[in-house]
């Protein structure tokens, strides 16, 4: 008996212990693993023609395990979702994120330009799932309530950036333009509608962008300090 009458612990006890860690990265990277195999197979084939045999092969590993760690075909997408959004699995909040401090950082035109330049990066690794999971939405009631989720989400972001770019929070009016100007359907209709680079589609959405801004008398009170 242990100390306190507690029962000893056993060599196997000792074992298990001693590779509980290793057995907990072991599963994180296979989750992973299976997540960045959905990301890229709902991305190329979208919702319907995704099978989860399918992705256990491309992530080598067995359908079983798949359901073990994300129970169903839309629990795969949820994640995956997540994951190709904010471009890693930890669960922080995009709001909540270091990098989006980058955007109170110079001159106004400056910080629009960090704020267009991070939503484009997210535009580039995520709208591919998206198209998978608008597709999803037509059957599947989870899908449907993370596609509004998103929206909603990505409001959410919008607010926040534009008070760290004006020094103070934006008024809605501001907000509701710049959400519509900065959207994945202007991204998608400029760069495979038109052909426009990324480049260009940058500069447009920051001179459309600043021009908002100018316009709006109740942003054009919030000059922040130049960092």
């Amino acid at each position: 008996m242990a100390p306190g009458g507690a029962p000893k612990p056993t060599r196997a006890d000792s074992r298990a212990g001693y590779h509980s860690p290793l057995r907990a990265r072991q599963a994180a990277e296979t989750r992973r693993t299976i997540v960045d195999a959905a990301i890229k197979l709902f991305g190329e084939r979208g919702w319907a023609a995704t099978t989860l045999p399918l992705v256990a092969a491309e992530a080598g590993t067995a359908v079983d395990t798949i359901y073990s760690a994300f129970g169903t075909k839309s629990g795969l997408l949820m994640a995956a979702v997540d994951v190709a959004i904010v471009g890693d699995d930890d669960p922080t909040a995009m709001v909540d994120r270091p990098e989006l401090l980058t955007f109170a950082k110079g001159r106004r035109v400056e910080r629009l330009r960090t704020g267009v330049r991070f939503t484009i990066g997210v535009y580039e690794r995520s709208l591919p799932i998206l198209k998978a999971l608008r597709e999803a939405a037509a059957s599947d009631e989870a899908s449907r309530a993370r596609l509004a989720q998103y929206d909603d989400d990505r409001r959410t972001v919008m607010v926040a950036g534009l008070a760290l770019i004006l020094g103070a929070p934006a008024p809605d009016e501001l907000v509701d333009a710049i959400w519509a100007l900065v959207s994945p359907e202007v991204y998608t209709m400029l760069i495979d509608g038109r052909g426009w680079s990324a480049e260009r589609t940058e500069a447009w959405l920051v001179e459309m962008a600043n021009a908002a801004l100018s316009a709006c008398p109740a942003a054009n009170q919030r000059t922040p300090r130049r960092t």
